[in-house]
């Protein structure tokens, strides 16, 4: 998991995508980025087939990739990089995911329900109208997102971190904050209904958070709807 080569393109400070041995299987061997790929559309058809076939994916890397109609439910993944990527109209019901890196990454009209997320990283990923309703979403990094019309209606949070997020007419309702992070973060009609926000951290939008204010049971939720 986690082998990031360079593209081989002396110049080029891209991550290189995962290459394949002649069973099929992904192999560590050095490869071109997506913008100098001898034949993108090759590889795009080779990444879609091999995710069709395989249930369990490791150690996957197709950074900068558009993926748009393809389904996603009940695949596994782990130590899979997708930095850049943009999911267009994706179903990825009961998904898991284990140590994926997705930051960066445009998520339009995508479904997440009933999704498994531990230790996963959508570090400055845009999301619009993307559900993550009734999901386990634990220890991920969702610092610096940008959320539109988007839900985590029903889920746990423990221990996720929204440092910094950009959410807007997006919910929360029912969920388990406790641990969760989200000081410095600016919110625009979202709602926390029926979640234990006193276990999460809060700040009022452009304040930094001051050491007395770092710590759980002292929250402040200001203009959101409880």
């Amino acid at each position: 998991m986690f082998t990031q080569n360079k593209c081989l393109v002396h110049y080029c400070r891209n991550l290189a995508l995962s290459t394949f041995d002649k069973d099929g299987n992904i192999t560590d061997d050095k490869n071109y980025c997506l913008d100098h790929i001898p034949d993108p559309g090759k590889f795009k058809a080779d990444i879609y087939k091999y995710i069709a076939e395989h249930d369990k994916i490791v150690g996957l890397n197709v950074s900068g990739l558009l993926f748009s109609d393809i389904d996603l439910s009940n695949k596994k993944f782990f130590g899979c990089t997708f930095t850049n990527c943009t999911f267009n109209n994706i179903s990825s019901s009961n998904v898991l995911l284990r140590m994926c890196i997705f930051d960066f990454a445009i998520f339009n009209d995508c479904s997440f329900i009933k999704s498994n997320s531990l230790f996963t990283s959508f570090s400055g990923a845009t999301f619009t109208h993307t559900l993550f309703t009734s999901s386990d979403i634990i220890q991920s990094n969702f610092n610096g997102i940008k959320a539109y019309q988007s839900s985590f209606d029903d889920s746990d949070l423990f221990s996720s971190r929204f440092i910094a997020a950009t959410l807007t007419d997006t919910s929360f309702r029912n969920c388990n904050l406790k641990k969760s992070l989200f000081y410095d973060s600016k919110r625009s009609n979202v709602s926390f209904k029926m979640s234990n926000t006193r276990e999460a951290l809060f700040t009022p939008e452009g304040k930094t958070p001051l050491e007395k204010d770092l710590s759980f049971g002292n929250s402040i939720v200001d203009g959101d709807r409880l």
